[in-house]
C-alpha cells in the first residue's frame, strides 16, 4: 500500500476514534474545524484542540500497561498507537489482563480482546482522556482581581520552589550580620585573628550559596512569569475573538484596544510587585524575632515607624483611586483618537482634515497630561510624607542605638556595638517589606483599575457557548422566516416587523430596498450575528439559534462591501477559512470566482504577498479575491451583502457574469440596492421599513409591486419611452 495511503488511513483512524468517544460523551465534533492538512496524521496536540473547541475536556498523556488496565472510569479511552493510527478502548477486564478495543472506522463490530503483549507491538503508551466539561471553565469564569490569582496559584509546584528558596535566603541573610557583630564585639577586642579567617570563610561560602541560591530563585519566577503570561495572553485573546460582533460595533476600537492593553499593567504586577513583596515577607518573618532578641526598644521603633507608612498610604487611597480613574478614561480617550485617525488616514488626507483631527488630539493630550499631573502630585504629596519616616528607620534608629550604648552601664547586655551594626544591618532588611506592603496596597488599587477596565470588555457575554454546543446538520440550503420581528439594541423601531418568507434549496434570493429596510438585517440574522429576536428563522427546517454558530458561518460564504484581506499571500488569504486546504482548493475557488486571470498575472501569482490595505489590488481584485475566498469551502449557503455596490463598472460586470456559475447548486442571497444585478435571480424580495412587501421573479414583480417599479425606474430613467426593460446577463444559468 502506497505510504500516502497508509497516512491517509491513520489520519482518518485517529479522527474516527475522537468522533466516536465525543458522540459518547454527546458532543457531535466538526471534522471541519480539525486544523491539520489533508491526509496529514493529526498530533495529539491538535486532537487535544479540537476536542476543547467542541465543547469537551482533554488531556493527551502517557500510560503504563498496570494504569491502563485498572482505570476506574468506564468512559472510552483512545489509544494512539506508533503506526499512526487510534483505536477505542470500550472496557477492560483486569483479572483476565486484556482490554476490548475497537475500530473506530467500524463502529458495527464488537470489539477485540488483547492482551498485554499484542498490544506493546503497536502501542507505547500514548491515550486521550477525554469526558465533559464539569462546571464552568476557568476560560469561562469573570475576569477579575480573584480570577488572576487563581492563575498565579496554579503554578502551586513553581511557587513552592520559590518559597523554599526565598525561606533559605531569609535565613543566609541573618548569618552575616551575626558573624560581623561576633567580628566586632570578639575578634577586635581579643585580636583574634584565627577567629577572623574562620569568619572570613564562612562568609565566602554564605555569599558563594546565596549567588547561586538567588539565581536559581530568579530564573524560577522568570520561567513562572512567562507561564502565566502565555496562559493570559491565550485566554484574553480566545475571549476577544468569543465576544460577538455587535460589541465591536458599539464600542470605539481605540478604546477597547486601550482597556485591553491595561492586561499588561495586570500581568507586570501579579508577576513582578505582588511577587517580590510576598518573598519579602518570609524575610520579615524570619528576621523578625532576632531583631526584638538583639533589642525590643529598637525593634518596636522599626515596626511603629513602617506602620506610619502605612497609615500616611491608606489615608491617601481614596484621593488616589478618584485621581487614577480619571487618568484611565482621559487615557482612554487619547487612544481612540488616535487610533480612530490611523484607521481612517484615507479620509483625514482625502477630505483635509489634519488640522481637525489635530486640534482633537491636542485637547484629548491636555487632558490626560492634567490628569496625569494630578495623579503625580497626590503620590508626591504622599512621598513627602513618608520620606521622614523612611529616613528615620535608618538614621534615627541609628542615633537612639548610640544613645542607648553609651547611656548602659558598664558590664549591661543591652546592646553592644557589634549588635547595633547587626540590627542596623538587618532593621534596614526588615523595614524595607514593611513599607512594601503598605505601598502594595496602592499597587492593588491602581491595578483594581486596570482589572475593572479589562474586565470591561472580556466579562461581556460571548457566543462561546453557542459556539461549542448545538446541532451540526448538513444544510441543503432551504431557508424560512415566520414571523420574525428583530430590534437593534438601544432602538424603539423593529428593524424587521413580522416579516414570514420561504426558499427552497438552491434558489438564488435578492434583497431589495431603501436605506434601512432591513435588507443586511436579514443577511446578519442569517449569519448569526444577532439572535435575540421573536419568531423563527429555519435552515432545512431546523431552528437557527439550535444550530451550532460555528458550524453555521463555517457553512455561509459571505462578501460584504469592504472586504478586509489579512497581511499574507494571495494564497494565505483565499484558504484563511481552511488553513489545511493546499494550492489546488485555492486555484479551484479562485477560477470560479474569475480571480485566476488577474492572480497569474501578479508578480508571484498566488505566492504575492499582500499588505493590510492590499494597495496593490484594484478594489474588483480584491472582491473577486474575497469571492473566492468564500467559495473555497465550497459552501452550500452564500451572502453577497453590496458586494458590487462600491465596483467601477468594469469590475462589477466581471463579477455579475460569475454569479450564475457560482450560485449553481447552492442557496444565495444577494443584498444590492442596483437592481440590474438582481435580475436573473429565482426569487426578489422587496422590503420597506422592516416588512416584506412583495416576493417573486423580476418580470412579476416589476409589474405588481409598486416600490420595487419606482426604484426600478429611478434608475432606468435613461432608457427610451420611460419604460424600463429588463437587463438580462449574457450568461445563463447552467
Amino acid at each position: 500500500m502506497p505510504d500516502g495511503q497508509v497516512r491517509h488511513d491513520a489520519a482518518k483512524a485517529r479522527v474516527d476514534a475522537l468522533a466516536v468517544v465525543a458522540q459518547h460523551h454527546g458532543v457531535e465534533l466538526d471534522r471541519k474545524a480539525l486544523r491539520v492538512s489533508p491526509g496529514e496524521v493529526p498530533s495529539p496536540a491538535a486532537l487535544v484542540t479540537w476536542a476543547r473547541e467542541g465543547g469537551l475536556w482533554a488531556k493527551a498523556t502517557r500510560l503504563r500497561w498496570r494504569h491502563l488496565i485498572r482505570m476506574q472510569s468506564d468512559a472510552p479511552v483512545v489509544l494512539l498507537f506508533s503506526d499512526g493510527g487510534a483505536g477505542v478502548l470500550v472496557s477492560r477486564d483486569a483479572n483476565a489482563g486484556t482490554i476490548y478495543l475497537r475500530d473506530p472506522s467500524r463502529p458495527g463490530e464488537e470489539p477485540v480482546a488483547i492482551d498485554e503483549l499484542r498490544l506493546a507491538n503497536v502501542w507505547h503508551g500514548d491515550v486521550l482522556l477525554l469526558r465533559r466539561e464539569r462546571g464552568t471553565s476557568a476560560d469561562e469564569e469573570p475576569f477579575s482581581f480573584s480570577w488572576m490569582m487563581g492563575r498565579v496559584l496554579e503554578e502551586r509546584r513553581n511557587l513552592r520552589e520559590i518559597a523554599a528558596a526565598s525561606i533559605s535566603l531569609s535565613v543566609l541573610q541573618i548569618v552575616p550580620p551575626f558573624l560581623i557583630m561576633v567580628a566586632i564585639d570578639r575578634v577586635i577586642t581579643h585580636q583574634a585573628m584565627a577567629t577572623l579567617g574562620m569568619i572570613s570563610l564562612i562568609l565566602i561560602l554564605i555569599t558563594a550559596y546565596d549567588t547561586l541560591l538567588g539565581y536559581a530563585r530568579r530564573e524560577i519566577i522568570e520561567v513562572t512569569a512567562t507561564r502565566i503570561d502565555a496562559r493570559l495572553g491565550m485566554h484574553v485573546f480566545r475571549r476577544l475573538l468569543a465576544l460577538p460582533m455587535d460589541f465591536f460595533e458599539r464600542h470605539p476600537t481605540g478604546e477597547t484596544a486601550r482597556k485591553v492593553g491595561q492586561i499588561f499593567n495586570i500581568r507586570s504586577f501579579f508577576t513582578g510587585k505582588l511577587v517580590s513583596t510576598f518573598l519579602d515577607v518570609f524575610t520579615l518573618i524570619a528576621l523578625l524575632p532576632f531583631l526584638f532578641w538583639m533589642s525590643a526598644t529598637l525593634a518596636w521603633m522599626v515596626l511603629v515607624a513602617s506602620a506610619l507608612v502605612a497609615l500616611v498610604v491608606f489615608a491617601f487611597l481614596p484621593a488616589i483611586r478618584q485621581v487614577f480613574a480619571r487618568l484611565v478614561i482621559a487615557e482612554n480617550r487619547k487612544n481612540s483618537v488616535l487610533v480612530e485617525t490611523v484607521y481612517g488616514m484615507r479620509t483625514v488626507k482625502s477630505l483635509a482634515i489634519e488640522k481637525v483631527r489635530n486640534e482633537e488630539w491636542d485637547a484629548r493630550v491636555a487632558e490626560a497630561g492634567q490628569a496625569r499631573l494630578d495623579a503625580g502630585r497626590i503620590s508626591n504629596v504622599a512621598q513627602t510624607i513618608v520620606s521622614p519616616i523612611e529616613a528615620f528607620i535608618n538614621r534615627g534608629v541609628l542615633l537612639v542605638g548610640c544613645y542607648i550604648l553609651i547611656a548602659s552601664p558598664p558590664g549591661s547586655t543591652a546592646i553592644t556595638g557589634g549588635a547595633l551594626i547587626a540590627f542596623l544591618m538587618l532593621g534596614a532588611r526588615v523595614a524595607s517589606p514593611l513599607i512594601g506592603l503598605a505601598k502594595l496596597m496602592q499597587d492593588i488599587e491602581e491595578v483594581r483599575l486596570s482589572v475593572s477596565e479589562v474586565a470591561d470588555v472580556l466579562n461581556h457575554p460571548t457566543e462561546a457557548a453557542a459556539m461549542r454546543t448545538g446541532l451540526r446538520p448538513k444544510f441543503d440550503g432551504a431557508i424560512a422566516f415566520q414571523d420574525l420581528t428583530f430590534t437593534y439594541p438601544g432602538s424603539s423601531v423593529p428593524a424587521l416587523d413580522r416579516i414570514s418568507f420561504e426558499v427552497p434549496a438552491g434558489t438564488m434570493l435578492g434583497l431589495v430596498g431603501r436605506s434601512g429596510s432591513g435588507k443586511s438585517t436579514i443577511a446578519r440574522l442569517l449569519q448569526g450575528i444577532n439572535r435575540e429576536y421573536s419568531g423563527y428563522l429555519k435552515i432545512d427546517g431546523t431552528d437557527l439559534r439550535e444550530i451550532n454558530l460555528t458550524h453555521l458561518r463555517s457553512s455561509f460564504g459571505v462578501v460584504m462591501q469592504d472586504n478586509f484581506l489579512f497581511r499574507g499571500t494571495v494564497r494565505d488569504n483565499i484558504i484563511a477559512s481552511r488553513p489545511g486546504l493546499t494550492l489546488e482548493h485555492a486555484v479551484q475557488a479562485a477560477r470560479l470566482a474569475g480571480a485566476e486571470e488577474f492572480i497569474e498575472r501578479l508578480p508571484r501569482g498566488y505566492e504575492t504577498w499582500l499588505e493590510e490595505t492590499s494597495s496593490n489590488l484594484s478594489g474588483g481584485q480584491r472582491q473577486r479575491l474575497a469571492i473566492a475566498r468564500a467559495l473555497v469551502s465550497d459552501p452550500r449557503l452564500m451572502i453577497l451583502d453590496e458586494a458590487t455596490s462600491a465596483l467601477d463598472p468594469e469590475s462589477e460586470a466581471l463579477v455579475n457574469a460569475n454569479l450564475l456559475r457560482i450560485a449553481k447548486g447552492r442557496t444565495m442571497i444577494i443584498v444590492s440596492h442596483r437592481l440590474s444585478s438582481l435580475v436573473d435571480c429565482d426569487q426578489i424580495l422587496i422590503l420597506d421599513k422592516g416588512k416584506v412587501v412583495d416576493i417573486g421573479p423580476h418580470e412579476e414583480v416589476l409589474d405588481r409591486c409598486a416600490v420595487y417599479r419606482q426604484l426600478w425606474q429611478q434608475q432606468h430613467r435613461h432608457l427610451e419611452g420611460g419604460r424600463p426593460r429588463p437587463l438580462k446577463s449574457a450568461t445563463t444559468r447552467e
